[in-house]
């Protein structure tokens, strides 16, 4: 028997795209009223510089009981409002499923209805991600976006290829908030918590109003975040590079000894000065192996942030801009 969700909270986190927030929801509101489901809104406010518009909010909602209002001490970007507005729910809001979108119109509205119905046919026990087949960006942010996904399987042996755009069963979000790794990158914290996920596949919408914020220098710091979540395993990874590139500088090293003493191949001078460069290539190498392996000790005792136990010192308060309870 496939189960259903009674209520579902959608967590949208906001820097200053309040009109397209607005819109959005409208949209959402229109889509999900044919469901029979309770839906709630958490709006995790990152430090916007642009004061919403409450009375935008206030009515007219046909499914949504509530609009709640997560404000933020500081702009954290959209990772670790994500994590935060996650503990929030988790801590103070009964639901079946947590919604993870994007305020901009880039995750469509009609495609939050078929992350519900997939969660409910894995029974509740995966969290689901939007897996993007068409991207609306300029040919040179795909380019780069591109390689960064290669790099990403490079460097850790995984492949990402989703973003936020996902639903999270409660199971699942009592666990994800203990995972320290989605403070820096939610969609590699999910992969690397080891908790069971699948996808769906869509295609991103348009922007609903002003202008995209992901820029080079953003997409750069995004796929920094992604790998941080992997430092150890890249540190890892790349001291057992080192190591097999210095195996490879000492049988250089024996070669080239080799057909100096046991050959007449060798030029004047030459096996000296080839010796030379591999010794100094063999004693840089060993430098960066015995720093990597200390960075990948030192990571392992560092103090990191657990979202469910330190999301409310970024808080300054929570309200509400619409609850039905109090429009009845």
């Amino acid at each position: 028997m496939i189960p259903s969700l009674r209520s579902v909270v959608i967590l949208i986190p906001v820097f200053n795209d309040w009109e397209s927030l607005f819109i959005l929801l409208k949209n959402l509101d229109n889509f999900l009223s044919k469901l029979d489901i309770k839906v709630s809104v958490v709006i995790v406010d990152d430090a916007s510089t642009v004061v919403s518009v409450s009375s935008w909010f206030t009515s007219g909602w046909k499914c949504i009981d509530s609009l709640l209002v997560v404000e933020l001490k500081r702009n954290l970007g959209s990772q670790r409002a994500i994590a935060i507005g996650l503990a929030y729910i988790e801590a103070n809001i009964s639901c079946d499923a947590v919604v993870v979108m994007d305020g901009d119109g880039e995750d469509k509205p009609e495609d939050v209805s078929r992350l519900i119905e997939k969660c409910c046919e894995e029974k509740l026990k995966k969290v689901i991600f939007a897996y993007r087949r068409k991207r609306s960006e300029s040919q040179k942010f795909k380019f780069f976006y591109l390689i960064y996904k290669k790099v990403f399987q490079l460097l850790t042996g995984r492949q990402i290829r989703f973003g936020n755009f996902s639903i999270v069963p409660r199971r699942s979000l009592n666990r994800l908030v203990a995972v320290a790794e989605i403070w820096n990158h939610y969609a590699s914290g999910v992969i690397r918590s080891r908790l069971q996920y699948s996808e769906i596949v869509t295609d991103r919408g348009d922007r609903i109003a002003g202008e995209s914020k992901m820029n080079f220098t953003a997409l750069v710091t995004h796929g920094l975040s992604s790998l941080s979540v992997y430092s150890d395993v890249i540190g890892t990874r790349l001291l057992l590079f080192s190591l097999i590139l210095i195996l490879v500088g000492f049988i250089l090293v024996t070669i080239v000894i080799s057909i100096r003493l046991f050959t007449n191949l060798a030029i004047p001078g030459w096996s000296t000065f080839t010796i030379g460069l591999l010794c100094l290539f063999i004693l840089q190498t060993m430098t960066i192996s015995l720093l990597l392996m200390f960075i990948v000790l030192g990571s392992r005792s560092l103090y990191t942030t657990l979202p469910c136990r330190d999301y409310q010192s970024y808080i300054i308060q929570s309200y509400n801009l619409y609850s039905e309870v109090s429009h009845v």
